[in-house]
């Protein structure tokens, strides 16, 4: 019995056998069609059957097309290709590379990005003979000094309390960190916190830093009785805490409870989570203090701010005696300008710039001279381990400090001539003798404190008091 075919009949009653596995191959399956066509051919008479001999069928293929060729078919047999491509591949890149020369591979070099690199010395180059031939009669100082207040002048506009304070809530001591400006940011958020919290306020303490090296107290540079009296309808200030207080924590400060704020926290922040530990502790203390209340504080908060910044801080009766003896001398020195002069605090100190973490044209040296500083100054801050510094982005970015060249192209830029006077007030400026030459071609007439006092009279800001010693301007 046979099994049912559903093809058409072939014309013979039995089933066709299956054809041989080895008829399934492309190459025999070609053979075994030219050999049917060539028998079909010479069956009919109406062909001819060309043949080829073994030396003729070599000839028409080389080696290297055969031995492709069986790769192929034996991949495609197997169906290895997607296996054995990606080696393949690989063979043959491997095989290119080691036929080009490697002096025709293209090398790629990377610059700078525009702006990321301090190229104010080339610019003052280019600039400096026309500076020198400046014989413009437009006097800058006659009109940027014209008071632009319709009034004719500037009032403060800060309005005093006069009725008394009610019960404190409890102490607050604050430690304020880094230089002059920082110090006296914090002593104005302190009296504004301190007014907000309703808290007694202990005179801000100073942190003794490790470049400036300078143990001054609150009342070494500001009039301390006169802060205190200046602020007795706003916010209670004292210079100690009281011992029963103290008694509590052993006196020691270091066990009182001590809050460590982000920077520019928001004064809700003051009130949600400082002022129930003030009332529960009675004294904490805020270190460091250094820009730890945002700008957008209510009215009431801000001016507070402005009734210690205009109103109650005020230099102490040496620094005053002294800044009053350098203005006087600066006016003296300023005739030509009618007495009148521009005081610039360059904020170009070793600290500042390394700080800024910015690179200007000093080269490995500078370099060297930056990571000691900022080792000696933050010890770790800049090293931890992830931390990445990019002078140029910092540089596009503009958080740069201007070197004193910059400082001078500004001011020429604005119309000052050289015959303009310059009182120059600020600390022993990085690398002084290459950054100051400059800006003192660009302002021949420039005055620094050495200039115009004598030794005898700086004597007394010299002894441990190195800020003092800058800060009259």
């Amino acid at each position: 019995m046979h099994a049912y075919n559903r093809l058409p009949s072939s014309g013979h009653s039995s089933p066709s056998t299956p054809s041989s596995p080895r008829s399934r191959s492309p190459r025999l399956r070609t053979t075994t069609s030219n050999n049917s066509n060539s028998n079909s051919n010479s069956g009919s008479g109406g062909g001819r059957v060309k043949r080829f001999s073994p030396g003729q069928q070599a000839g028409a293929k080389t080696p290297a097309h055969r031995l492709t060729w069986l790769i192929l078919s034996v991949l495609l047999r197997r169906q290895g290709i997607f296996l054995f491509a990606p080696l393949l591949y690989i063979a043959g890149m491997l095989f290119y590379m080691g036929t080009v020369s490697f002096d025709v591979v293209p090398i790629i070099r990377h610059r700078p990005a525009p702006g990321s690199l301090y190229r104010s010395p080339q610019l003052y180059e280019k600039l400096r003979s026309q500076m020198d031939s400046d014989n413009s009669t437009a006097h800058a100082i006659s009109t940027i000094w014209k008071n632009s207040y319709k009034g004719g002048e500037w009032r403060p506009c800060i309005n005093k309390s006069s009725g008394g304070l009610p019960e404190s809530n409890g102490y607050l001591f604050i430690e304020a960190n880094g230089g002059l400006n920082q110090q006296r940011t914090s002593i104005c958020n302190a009296v504004a916190v301190a007014g907000f919290l309703n808290a007694t306020l202990v005179i801000p303490h100073f942190h003794f830093h490790s470049i400036w090296r300078d143990p001054s107290k609150f009342g070494n540079i500001y009039d301390e009785e006169f802060f205190v009296k200046t602020l007795a309808n706003d916010v209670q200030v004292v210079n100690k805490i009281p011992d029963y207080i103290m008694q509590r924590f052993d006196y020691n400060m270091s066990n009182v409870y001590n809050f460590k704020i982000k920077a520019w926290s928001s004064i809700s922040y003051y009130r949600d989570t400082v002022l129930p530990k003030l009332l529960e502790e009675k004294l904490i203390r805020i270190s460091p203090f250094a820009n730890r209340l945002s700008f957008d504080a209510p009215p009431a908060v801000q001016r507070l701010r402005c009734l210690a910044n205009y109103e109650a801080l005020r230099f102490s009766n040496p620094i005053l005696s002294l800044g009053e003896t350098l203005v006087s001398r600066m006016k003296e020195r300023s005739a030509n300008n009618s007495g009148k002069y521009i005081s610039v605090h360059l904020r170009f100190e070793e600290d500042m710039v390394a700080f800024s973490c910015c690179m200007y044209d000093g080269g490995e040296e500078e370099k060297r001279d930056m990571d000691a500083a900022r080792e000696r100054g933050w010890k770790g801050k800049f090293t931890k381990p992830g931390r990445l510094i990019r002078p140029g982005a910092i540089r596009i970015n503009g958080k740069c400090p201007l070197t004193p060249l910059e400082v001078g192209l500004m001011l020429r830029g604005m119309g000052f001539d050289k015959l303009t006077s310059i009182y120059l007030a600020s600390g022993k400026i990085y690398d002084s003798e290459r950054h100051m030459k400059p800006l003192l071609e660009m302002f021949p007439l420039l005055q620094t404190k050495e200039m115009l006092a004598s030794p005898e009279e700086l004597v007394p800001f010299q002894d441990g008091c190195h800020r003092l010693y800058c800060l009259p301007s």
